[in-house]
């Protein structure tokens, strides 16, 4: 599982993806596909591709802001998802841009 294949799937679903750095840092991809370190202050002494390889558990929270009239128990909410729960999604869902091939013939 690669930083791409998650930052288009937060994409998609318009989700936030949370995982823990070694350092105990937290890496957040929002629902535009930007990877943000909150908490970093200067370059970083680590690559995300590599602490996303180290990373087990992470957290899909639904970025969508409620709407007043949607009753709150009918919302998404956060969930904790382990590193084969979440490649399984980015291996289910279609990638981006790509369509189906049909035989014109």
């Amino acid at each position: 599982m690669k930083l791409a294949e998650l930052r288009k799937l937060s994409i998609r679903n318009q989700s936030r993806i949370h995982f823990r750095l070694r350092n105990g840092m937290e890496c957040i991809l929002s629902e535009h596909g930007i990877a943000q370190v909150p908490g970093l202050k200067g370059i970083p002494d680590f690559n995300l591709e590599e602490e996303l390889a180290a990373a087990s558990e992470f957290l899909l929270e639904p970025a969508g802001i409620p709407d007043k009239k949607n009753d709150k128990k009918n919302l998404p909410r956060s969930r904790s998802l382990t590193r084969a729960e979440l490649a399984g999604m980015t291996a289910g869902s279609p990638a981006a841009g790509t369509a189906p091939e049909h035989d014109d013939e």
